[in-house]
């Protein structure tokens, strides 16, 4: 089965989800909601965990078929994702889920107050991220597009030019560009958006308040709220993926190994448990 390692991990507020190479899956960390129940999980090829800043959250699966699988707050409908066909991506934001067909449509699932899911006439989409209350899509030639609340100025992307991918964040939206810079908008109370120095970038994460990049040598860095160690990262090597939560920020090193910065209040950053051991 073939899994794309960047979609191999993934960061909720308070757990951690892994994608194991047999395509199954395992979750750590809070489960309130039910949102680490994913051992019964098969033939997933990518996972999502909604980064809610008010701790209810809910984790994603691709499954090899194209269709969907979802565990954990189902309030506002976000799970009711069992009828989605030819999906190629998925994003997990507060309240909703997110998936990219493969002719470059997009669909949402969730809490659509401020227009976060009003995604039915995007085209020519490569990409999609989920934040707490915007969505963004990355299309086809090398420009966002954006759904939802702007508070912030989240949502202020339209001069972005040449973008591999994005990641969008509680209020705030990164951007990488095809020579490996960066980019970011919106709320920068905690410097998660000074990423403009950055260079030979290949993935970002945005998580709450920070922002995460991993490098062409495999390195990491990281901006912003700190007060958890969660940017503490530049002593990781041998990176492939990366992904940001509410106060800790994930790593998957080559070999499988997930290594973790930041709290873990609520068990998600055991890593051993993503592993199947004993913590």
């Amino acid at each position: 089965m073939h899994t794309d390692s960047l979609s191999a991990i993934a960061a909720g507020y308070h757990h951690s989800v892994l994608l194991l190479p047999d395509g199954t899956a395992r979750a750590c960390g809070e489960n309130t909601y039910g949102q680490c129940e994913v051992s019964g999980w098969r033939n997933i090829i990518a996972v999502a965990a909604g980064n809610a800043h008010t701790g209810n959250s809910h984790t994603v699966g691709l499954r090899s078929d194209g269709t969907v699988i979802a565990a954990g707050w189902n309030k506002h409908n976000q799970c009711n994702v069992d009828d989605w066909h030819d999906i190629v991506a998925v994003a997990a934001g507060w309240r909703r889920t997110v998936g990219l067909r493969a002719d470059g449509t997009v669909v949402a699932a969730g809490r659509n107050n401020e227009g976060q899911c009003e995604v039915s006439g995007w085209s020519d989409i490569v990409a999609v991220t989920a934040g707490d209350w915007h969505t963004v899509g990355l299309k086809a030639d090398g420009t966002a597009i954006t759904a939802g609340n702007n508070r912030y100025g989240q949502r202020n992307v339209n001069g972005w030019q040449e973008l591999k991918m994005i990641s969008a964040g509680y209020l705030h939206t990164a951007g990488l560009r095809a020579d490996g810079t960066a980019v970011a908008t919106g709320l920068n109370k905690r410097g998660q958006g000074e990423v403009g120095g950055w260079r030979k970038i290949k993935a970002i994460a945005a998580g709450s308040h920070h922002t995460v990049g991993l490098q062409w040598d495999g390195k990491v860095t990281a901006t912003g709220w700190n007060d958890y160690g969660q940017c503490e990262v530049s002593g990781w090597t041998d990176i492939v993926a990366i992904a940001a939560g509410c106060t800790h920020t994930l790593g998957l090193q080559k070999d499988g190994t997930v290594v973790t910065a930041g709290s873990n209040a609520y068990g998600q950053c055991d890593t051993a448990l993503l592993h199947g051991r004993s913590s």
